[in-house]
């Protein structure tokens, strides 16, 4: 991957000793909740108010992220319909001090815009 990525991440983080499984990796419930909580500010600005994922439509895990990585997730719009829109996310691990960067998943979020009741609302009718 080229490190002139013209993108701006979404979330930027370094792991920590905690977020290390045995194999001397990153647990991959680490990068989920990472890659939901970009999807999350995403869908919500999209939805200009509260969501919530209700699925994960395609997770893929392409390469390990190690302990030193620093992790930049890319987040956006894929689709939008009625009061869902589906979030297109890649993460990128920066490695060697900057001087690699490889892909080490993706995935397609599934979010839903809700009321202040907490149901399902239109996501181009702001909330309250």
């Amino acid at each position: 991957m080229t490190t002139n990525d013209p993108r701006q991440p979404t979330l930027r983080i370094t792991p920590g000793p905690s977020d290390i499984n045995s194999n001397g990796h990153i647990f991959g419930g680490w990068v989920l909740s990472q890659m939901d909580i970009a999807a999350g500010i995403v869908a919500s600005r999209r939805a200009k108010g509260a969501v919530a994922t209700v699925a994960i439509e395609r997770m893929e895990f392409i390469a390990p992220i190690e302990l030193r990585d620093l992790i930049s997730v890319y987040a956006e719009v894929e689709r939008v319909g009625r009061t869902s829109m589906a979030i297109r996310i890649e993460v990128v691990a920066d490695r060697d001090r900057g001087d690699r960067r490889i892909k080490v998943t993706e995935g397609l979020f599934t979010f839903v815009a809700l009321d202040e009741q907490h149901r399902p609302r239109a996501v181009d009718q702001p909330s309250a």
